[in-house]
Parts: structure tokens; C-alpha cells; sequence
């Protein structure tokens, strides 16, 4: 969007992350029954095609109060402002049934007198994202009592339509050859922009009155909601200034980067035609804002890419540039020749690099500064490690950046291409939030969203929120582990109970699957897609389809084995044993069938004709593989070339099965891939390995888990992490530190080798009331609340 800039500042004028939602206290009779206020809308436009519009209310108040507390929400989306000041943007993403609306306290952004509360509202539409469920264009906001009511939307409060706007860079897919669903670029025409709207004084006359559409209906309330509305469970998202430090090249003129600091403008002259690539020098989620003196008939266009593209269409190294073009996401902007302009695109983008297209007309365009204000979930990472390897560092720093860039209201695959929310990226990546941050707000809503996206054969869907219909019934099982590492995180019993009908539901699918004579999965409807690598094909493995898969049956199992624990603990001892009992049989079944002894690995099916990792990892991960053997098989997963090989993504779970095997000494050596990215100038973990289409993928930020899971050995060693386990496998490591948040405080390992090779001494540091226990080469050391040391 664009408004006038207020000053000389250009400082973010607010920090949304300490505000939360859940925190507010509202008043309950809003949770109870109808608001007073109106969904409202903008009369005589289709009000589910594409459209950007403007309300305002301007109003009096007779002194500043110390409180102001409001509610709002919008479809598709809303910017607020008070006074001109941007104060909130929302509504988190959910569905119908789920709308989430934020709540926030005005009082700081109004004064005695007259004031404007105004919205940007967009519907974007058949462009929408797919993550973005919509019903029709519409926005609301309740005052929480009646001291604030005289805000509430109706038609007291003005619309208009900004018809300044048009999409753009539509054709993403096709460009890029990759699949992109996050929605449309802006294309704005500074002209026809209404400049100033959102500020008091502006002249307002000739808005429409906005029309009624619904009375707004809480969850449980209502008989014919087109939205139920529920507060939003997750902070606001961060909102912070990043300033652009490279002028990478220049075509057309040459360009001193010093505009990049805001200190110094750099003028484009009439009647010319200039490129400039920026480069961030690292991936990045953020607001650019651009801003610019002049230059009536300019068209900027910006262009946003992870890296840039050779001839053959291939990254290579992202740092160099050489022979190399952008290739992506972009917006255009139309100057209209006034002043103090600031273009900002309705969503976030994503991008290291930033190419502008500059053309000029009879006017020279001057631009007093470009930067970003970065944006996503306002995790504070509380967590640390380091060790005698100084180069681990860079592989934490790159991983939690990569996490970073995979949340905001939701967790995302990969914040380029889609911005979708899929159980198995968000599994690892809530296990990452938990370890790093401590902050489980964001897995609990992750873990709600998919409970709300079940369909009718008790699957939950494989993404969510989303506009379309994914099923990945291997998803639907990670979704119940998700469960399960809650539960083993946090104590949380009032949370997680009600989840187990649907978890039942999840279960009863795949056991109405069983192949009867060979005890495994039969046949599967739907996408069984299992890992990106090339053994397989579009993911799914061997079986899957047509039945017998040894690597789902046995995913299967692991999370049946997880459902029995957790049915047992909530006193449903009957599903416990019943689970227990039939995970037995399956994995008994998948081994008889499967498993090659004379080669010591675990085919893909009965046939015994291909073999990948994956079978082998899940074999070894629910014991299917006798104790006996274990160490042997895990030594052919790991030595075999002829095997399918595990992507990023699916080296997660062959590290669990290290730790199973009782190698995890193994997992220092095993960090080559992410060693290879950074060769590559990747600042954020990719996808897959090249050719890569996503230069930021959650799931292969799994280091910053296994580091200190790993290494530094910590997990819970009881339901709510009421016990600890410290088990560390540093390798060749010498020394290694860490420390990550517990709900109880925190826990400190500092460890270093002693001995020739099978010695360890340091120090534990467990939070108060909590104790565990310390093992190291099958030697066990109790551990106490506090300071310990520790010498083995």
C-alpha cells in the first residue's frame, strides 16, 4: 500500500510481537452471543472478486483515554491504522469455522478531539493464496465495552474502492516452472491512488456509507454464520526495520549505493531506462518500501528472488551473479509525480535479491530510500550451542534463520512458493520452536488447524488452512506424532485430551487398510507421498499405491506405537493395548515380508526388488529389526549406495534412527549436506538437494533441533517433560555447550572429552523441581534440580 510519510522517520512505527491476543482480557459477553457491530462491506461491487477498498470512521472524544480495546477481523485481509499510524494487520489464518480476529488497545495511538480509525481491506480473489480460506469481502470492529462502542462498525463508517490496483505476476508458475500459490503481485497506479486516506482531515465526502453484511457470531453462537469468530491464539507478527546493504549492478547509469541508507537520494534522470539488483545477502521475509520525490509516469518494477538463474536455468553458487538474471515474484508502480511517496506491497515478500526496473518519462524520479521491514512470528531464540568447531555456528545461525523464514501465522513449507502449512515440515519445525524459543504457541495453533481440517474419512488434510483439498494420509500420521511431542513437551492434559477421538479417526483409516493375509497396508487412496528423492516416484514409495508398502505400514506402526502411550496415560487402557497389540502384528508382518536377511536391509515390498533408506529408518524406529541386528542394519542404511537415498527432509528421521541404534555418535559425521549448502552461498537450507526449487525449506532446518537433541543429548524422559534425559553423542567433538528453555526454566549442558576416547566430564544444570538422568556408554548418573557436576 501507499500513504504520506509522517516526518522524517522511517523507523517502523510499531512492534506488533508483544501484543497477544490471548493474553487480552475481553469482555466475556462478546464470547457469548452476537456482537452489537456489523460485518460491513462496500455496497455494489462483487464482493468475491478481487478488490482492494479503504473504510474509515472519524469520531470525537472529549480526552485521551487510558484504554481503548477493540476486536477486529477482516476477510480476506486488513491493514489498521489510528491517526495515520499503522497499529495491527491481520486476521491470523484459519477457516470459516475458526475466524480469528486480534484484539488490541488503541488508546496510545489516540488523543483528545477528533480522531480516524481507518482499514485497508483486499479480497484477492481467484488470485488468493491457497493457504487463504475467504468467504466474501467484509470487515469488523467491536469495541470491548461501551465506552469503546462508538466505533463499532455500521453505517456510520465510509468505504471506497481503490481502483488504483490491478494484479499482476500471475504467472508465476509458468515462469518459474515450479509450483507457486502464494498469491498475486500489486500493480499500482499512483495516480488513481487516494493519497492521504488514512490520516485525519482527509476529505471523505465522496465515500460511499458501508453496507451491512452479518451480525458478527462467536463460536457455538449463531444459525447462519458466513464466518464464526474465535480470538486469536498467536502473537502479532514482528515488524522490524532491514536495511538493504549491496548494490550488486547497476545497468543504464551508475548507482552509488547510499540511497540504501536513507542518507543520500539517488535521482533517475528523464527519459531513461535503469536496472538495479539490490542484494540483502541473505534470504529474507519483508515489507520492501520504497520511497520517492517526483517522477510523474515512472513505472518501478520490483522483482523478488531466492537466486538468481544461468542460461540453462540452474542457481549454481548464490553469490555470484555473473551470466545470471532474476527470475520471480515482482510488483510495478506507477508514479504519479507527487512527494514523499511510499510504495508497499499489500503481502510480504520474499527475497535475498531485489531487482528494480526503472523507467522514467518526462519527469526525473527521485528515490530517498528503499529498504524492508522484515516480518514473521516473533520467536525470541533463547537457546544457544557451541562447541570446539567454530564452523557449527554458521550451521545454527543459517538453520534458525531458515525457521524463521518458515513462520508466521502458520508454519510454512517454504515462504517463496507456497506458504503452506504441511504436518510433516511442521512437526520438525514445532520440535525446532520448542527447543529454540520455548515458545508453543504456534504448535498449538498448528496442531488446531489440521484437528479443524479432518474430512469426512477421518484424515486430516495433508496442508491447512488451505483453499484447496490435499490429502497425504502419511501427513495424517505425523499429525498424531505432533500430538504425541506435545504431550511429551508440555502438560497440557486439558488440551490434548479432547484431540484423541480425532487421532482415533486418523487410525481407523489406515486399519481399514490392512491387508489381512501379508499383516500390512494394503491399497491407499490419495497423494502417499513419503520423501522428494528420486527413488521415488513423486514421493510416493513402492507399495503405496497398490498396496504392501513396508515404509508406510511401518510409519504406521511408529505412530500407533505413540497413540498406545498416549491412550494408556488419558486412562483409555483398552485403545493403549489394543494399539499396542496392533502395531505387534504389522511390524511382525512387515519384517516377515520385507525384510532381506542375506543383505541385512528392509525392501520397499514383498517383492524384495527395490530397497530404500526410508524402509530401513522406520524398520529400526519401531524395533520391527531385532536388538541383535540393529547396529548391523543401520550400518547397511548408512554404507549402501544402491539404496533410495533420504533427502533433508528425510535425514531427520534417519538421525532418530541413529539414536535408536545407538549411534548418535554418528550424527557430527553426518552434516555434510548442510555443509555443502553453505559451499553453495546458500543462506538459508533448501529444499532438496540441486537442483533445488525452494532456497528455504523448514524441514531441513533440523539441526537446530538435533544439536542440542543430539549432541547435547537433551529430551524429555517423561510425559511433560517432567524428567530429563541427557544422553550426548558429541562424536569427534571435543567440547560442546548448550543450553534451551524448559517450561520450568532452564536446562545447561557443558561437556567436554576426557580419556582417550571414552571419557566425559562437566556440568548439568536442570530447573527447579525437575530431575533426570545422565547417561553415557550405558552408565546412568542421576540428576538433581540445580548445578551438578558430572564425570564419567
Amino acid at each position: 500500500m501507499m500513504r504520506r510519510l509522517l516526518g522524517a522517520t522511517l523507523i517502523c512505527l510499531f512492534f506488533m510481537g508483544s501484543l497477544c491476543a490471548q493474553d487480552v482480557k475481553m469482555n466475556p459477553a462478546l464470547l457469548q452471543g452476537h456482537w452489537p457491530a456489523n460485518w460491513v462491506t462496500c455496497p455494489d461491487v462483487p464482493l468475491r472478486d478481487y478488490g482492494v477498498f479503504h473504510f474509515r470512521k472519524t469520531f470525537s472524544l472529549t480526552s485521551k483515554p487510558g484504554k481503548f480495546l477493540v476486536h477486529v477481523t477482516g476477510d480476506n485481509r486488513y491493514r489498521l491504522f489510528v491517526n495515520g499510524t499503522p497499529v495491527c494487520s491481520g486476521p491470523a489464518r484459519g477457516d470459516l469455522y475458526n475466524w480469528y480476529f486480534e484484539s488490541v488497545d488503541l488508546a496510545p495511538y489516540l488523543k483528545a478531539g477528533e480522531n480516524v480509525i481507518a482499514a485497508l481491506v483486499w479480497n484477492m480473489g481467484v488470485y488468493a493464496p491457497v493457504a487463504q480460506i475467504s468467504n466474501q469481502t467484509a470487515f469488523v470492529l467491536q469495541g470491548d465495552s461501551e465506552a469503546e462502542q462508538l466505533v463499532n462498525t455500521n453505517g456510520t463508517w465510509k468505504v471506497m474502492v481503490n481502483q488504483s490496483y490491478t494484479p499482476c505476476s500471475t504467472d508465476n508458475m509458468q515462469r518459474l516452472r515450479a509450483y507457486m500459490v502464494i498469491g498475486p503481485g500489486d500493480q499500482i497506479d499512483g495516480s488513481r491512488y487516494p493519497w492521504g486516506w488514512e490520516q485525519p482531515g482527509y476529505n471523505d465526502v465522496a465515500w460511499k456509507a458501508a453496507s451491512a453484511v452479518a451480525n458478527p457470531a462467536p463460536l457455538g453462537y449463531g444459525t447462519d454464520n458466513q464466518w464464526t469468530l474465535v480470538p486469536r491464539p498467536i502473537p502479532l507478527m514482528e515488524e522490524t526495520l532491514q536495511r538493504i546493504p549491496a548494490v550488486r549492478r547497476a545497468e543504464g547509469m551508475e548507482v552509488n549505493a547510499d540511497f540504501l541508507g536513507g542518507k543520500k537520494p539517488l535521482t533517475i534522470p528523464a527519459n531513461k531506462t535503469v536496472s538495479i539488483l539490490l542484494d540483502q545477502t541473505f534470504n529474507t521475509t519483508a515489507y520492501p518500501e520504497l520511497l520517492v520525490n517526483g517522477g510523474k509516469g515512472t513505472v518501478v518494477k520490483m522483482t523478488y528472488a531466492e537466486a538468481l538463474f544461468d542460461k540453462n536455468n540452474q542457481k549454481g553458487n548464490r553469490d555470484e551473479i555473473t551470466g545470471k538474471n532474476i527470475i520471480g515474484n515482482y510488483d510495478v508502480f506507477q508514479m504519479d509525480g507527487g512527494n514523499n511517496r511510499l510504495f508497499r506491497p499489500l503481502w510480504f515478500r520474499t527475497y535475498r535479491y531485489l531487482q528494480l526496473d526503472i523507467t522514467t518519462a518526462d519527469q526525473p524520479l527521485v528515490i530517498t530510500d528503499m529498504y524492508g521491514q522484515y516480518t514473521g512470528y516473533p520467536f525470541k531464540a533463547v537457546a544457544g550451542f557451541s562447541s570446539n568447531d567454530a564452523s557449527m555456528q554458521e550451521l545454527w545461525k543459517v538453520g534458525w534463520r531458515t525457521a524463521r523464514l518458515c513462520a508466521g501465522e502458520t508454519y510454512f513449507d517454504c515462504p517463496y512458493y507456497e506458504q503452506l502449512q504441511y504436518e510433516g515440515d511442521t512437526r520438525i519445525q514445532s520440535l525446532i520452536s520448542l527447543y529454540v524459543t520455548g515458545d508453543d504457541r504456534l504448535m498449538r495453533k498448528a496442531i488446531m488447524d489440521f484437528y479443524h481440517s479432518r474430512v469426512p474419512e477421518g484424515l486430516t488434510q495433508g496442508r491447512y488452512p488451505s483453499n484447496r483439498i490435499q490429502v497425504i494420509p502419511p501427513f495424517s500420521l505425523y499429525w498424531v506424532t505432533m500430538v504425541y511431542d506435545y504431550w511429551m513437551h508440555r502438560k497440557d492434559d486439558a488440551f490434548l485430551k479432547p484431540l484423541l477421538t480425532a487421532v482415533s479417526g486418523v487410525l481407523n483409516w489406515y486399519e481399514q487398510k490392512i491387508d489381512e493375509e501379508k499383516k500390512m497396508l494394503g491399497p491407499m487412496k490419495w497423494w502417499n507421498f513419503v520423501d522428494y528423492t528420486d527413488a521415488f516416484a513423486d514421493g510416493v514409495p513402492e507399495g503405496a499405491t497398490n498396496g504392501n508398502s513396508s515404509v508406510i505400514t511401518l510409519q504406521y506402526v511408529y505412530t500407533l506405537q505413540q497413540a498406545a502411550e498416549l491412550f494408556t496415560y488419558f486412562g483409555k487402557t483398552y485403545e493403549g493395548a489394543y494399539y499396542k497389540k496392533l502395531a505387534a502384528t504389522l511390524s511382525n508382518g512387515t519384517y516377515q515380508q520385507c525384510f532381506d536377511k542375506g543383505r541385512e536391509e528392509m525392501a520397499n515390498t514383498p517383492e524384495k526388488k527395490a530397497f530404500s533408506q526410508h524402509a530401513g529408518i522406520m524398520a529400526i524406529l519401531t524395533n520391527t529389526i531385532p536388538a541383535k541386528d540393529i547396529k548391523a542394519v543401520m550400518n547397511k542404511i548408512l554404507s549402501d549406495n544402491t539404496l533410495g537415498p533420504a533427502t533433508f527432509y528425510y535425514r531427520f528421521y534417519l538421525n532418530q534412527a541413529l539414536k535408536k541404534a545407538g549411534m548418535a555418535d554418528q550424527y557430527y559425521g553426518e552434516l555434510t549436506p548442510w555443509r555443502n549448502m553453505l559451499k553453495t552461498g546458500l543462506t538459508t537450507f533448501a529444499e532438496k538437494p540441486e537442483p533445488a526449487r525452494s532456497d528455504c525449506h523448514a524441514w531441513s532446518a533440523s539441526p537446530n533441533y538435533d544439536f542440542l537433541a543430539t549432541i547435547c543429548g537433551i529430551m524429555p524422559d517423561a510425559p511433560g517433560f517432567a524428567k530429563v534425559l541427557v544422553r550426548p553423542a558429541p562424536g569427534e567433538l571435543t567440547e560442546i555447550n548448550g543450553s534451551m528453555p524448559h517450561p520450568a526454566g532452564t536446562i545447561t549442558v557443558s561437556l567436554k572429552r576426557t580419556g582417550k576416547s571414552d571419557g566425559i566430564a562437566g556440568e548439568v544444570v536442570l530447573p527447579p523441581g525437575i530431575s533426570g538422568r545422565f547417561v553415557w556408554n550405558g552408565k546412568v548418573v542421576v540428576l538433581k534440580p540445580g548445578k551438578q557436576a558430572v564425570r564419567l
